[in-house]
């Protein structure tokens, strides 16, 4: 089977369209694991995809009546951008269907690539349904993302590529998973000539289906898939590409969306590059092997398989992106209700950055926090900040994994004030971040007033950005204005603000 795949491969044609794109050592990544990390940088194809290669070494080869009667498709993601542009380098009409819930950007990007895109039903079953319909009625072909021996060879390229830009030892290839295409296509031609490379999948543990076969011996289908790394979110591995992978895949790794989004953050850091989830996920592979093995020395591939991230994830990515590299911990503590708490607190946390501060008034004895802190990285940083906290006889629950937690109780903490808070004035201030830059502030604004509502949310922006209130009863009002004032930061008098009236007074 590996001379077949390894024929295909030397002749598949991807380069009317695609690039032999550049394999640059990671030089951030590499210094922080002792070894050299290597990245395949697919993400520089025109498509912003290796997809590309695969849809073109399959039409490329149609019949002169099977390009006549054009190719079809269901694909809301990379697959559907590679085949439209293959199909309009080779002048064939090209349908993707797409489910109706598909971003904008997405049938906007395959249309511009001269596809007919059809939008069909809520889901990809529904899509997939309609292009097999017309198959049926039209005679069309439908081009598999992965399950295509063709497909899996046109993937394989990249295997070629590396091995032949990679002039001296190569330890270990990660590649990520989703239906298997590229997977299979690259083990088939590594495991041919250098079959002492390790060749190791890297799948989302939302949908590791390659795993869950291997384990089982025999391919099996997921009762969910998660679709954080929508371009890996795959029920069951490929038929054709099964083949491949049960023999000549060394081992998989998954990983945590968090981990993911760790990765992501690597990857724009080494190379400027934004991958997508599952392009990133073959970094979030390498880390986690490196830590496993203890490895040093050693060249490391990992393919970026591609780029195309919907601008409104960044967000997401951006708020786990520490918690998944372990450089931040999030806290439930309670704290006693009394002016100077917080700064006490803040006092005790020392000079580690706070990333996070939500509080809200309870009642006249104590109050709970949600609060982020960054630690070090090292082994045993966070559990030596819980220690610190606890022997101060601070009550600590530490949420940092708790889901929940993480994604939705940050941004609900608080809630209308109880009828026990009186006299409240709130204020937004700014104020130029730097290291210690919270407890100055909770220091100038002195223990004179209660606080009554706080948040707080560094960015790593040039300023941050407090809502406080106030407890402030009418005879201290110039007081206030006075503190205010000696702060030198520039603040705005919210108290009036009808979203505060609304939602928190």
């Amino acid at each position: 089977m590996l001379n077949d795949y390894l024929k295909k491969i030397l002749a598949a044609r991807v380069y009317d369209v695609a690039i032999e794109s550049p394999l640059h050592i990671a030089p951030f990544l590499s210094e922080r694991l002792g070894n050299q990390i290597w990245v395949k940088r697919e993400d520089q194809q025109p498509v912003y995809s290796f997809k590309l290669r695969g849809a073109y070494n399959k039409v490329v080869q149609l019949t002169e009546e099977e390009k006549a009667k054009g190719v079809v498709a269901a694909s809301a993601g990379n697959h559907a951008q590679g085949l439209a542009l293959a199909a309009q380098k080779l002048g064939i009409k090209a349908t993707i269907v797409m489910p109706r819930t598909t971003p904008d950007i997405k049938v906007r990007s395959v249309k511009a690539r001269g596809a007919k895109v059809v939008l069909q039903g809520d889901a990809f079953d529904d899509a997939f349904a309609y292009s097999q319909k017309l198959v049926e009625e039209k005679g069309m072909t439908y081009v598999h993302p992965y399950d295509d021996p063709e497909v899996i060879a046109g993937q394989g390229t990249i295997a070629m590529e590396v091995l032949r830009q990679l002039s001296g030892p190569l330890d270990a290839v990660f590649i990520p998973v989703g239906g298997g295409g590229l997977m299979a296509g690259m083990a088939a031609y590594i495991k041919a000539l250098r079959p002492d490379v390790r060749v190791i999948g890297v799948e989302s543990s939302e949908s590791a289906s390659l795993h869950a076969a291997l384990a089982a011996g025999e391919r099996v289908i997921l009762p969910q898939v998660g679709i954080f790394a929508d371009g890996v979110a795959v029920a069951q591995i490929g038929k054709n590409t099964w083949e491949i992978c049960k023999d000549h895949v060394d081992e998989v790794i998954t990983c945590t969306p968090d981990e993911i989004c760790a990765a992501i953050k690597d990857v724009f850091d080494d190379t400027r590059a934004v991958c997508e989830p599952a392009g990133a996920l073959s970094v979030a592979g390498v880390k986690k092997y490196v830590e496993r093995e203890g490895c040093e020395g050693l060249n490391l591939v990992a393919i970026l398989s591609g780029a195309n991230v919907n601008f409104d994830r960044l967000r997401y990515i951006s708020e786990v992106a520490e918690i998944g590299e372990g450089r931040e911990v999030i806290l439930a503590v309670t704290i006693p209700e009394q002016p100077g708490s917080f700064q006490r607190f803040c006092s005790l946390i020392g000079k580690r950055p706070i990333t996070e501060f939500n509080y809200r008034y309870g009642d006249d004895k104590q109050a709970q926090i949600y609060v982020g802190i960054k630690v070090g990285a090292e082994p045993g940083a966070r559990q030596a900040l819980l220690d610190e906290l606890r022997a101060d006889h601070y009550p600590v629950l530490d949420i940092t994994d708790d889901e929940m937690a993480k994604y939705h109780i940050r941004h609900m903490v608080g809630g209308h004030a109880p009828a026990s808070v009186t006299d409240e004035q709130v204020y937004r201030v700014e104020f130029p971040e730097r290291p210690g830059a919270l407890l100055n502030f909770l220091r100038k604004l002195g223990k004179q007033f209660n606080i009554s509502l706080f948040h707080y949310r560094n960015h790593g922006a040039a300023y941050g950005r407090v809502l406080v209130g106030l407890q402030v009863p009418e005879d201290k009002h110039q007081l206030l204005q006075q503190c205010l004032d000696d702060l030198g930061y520039a603040f705005w008098d919210e108290t009036q603000n009808m979203a505060y009236q609304l939602f928190l007074r």
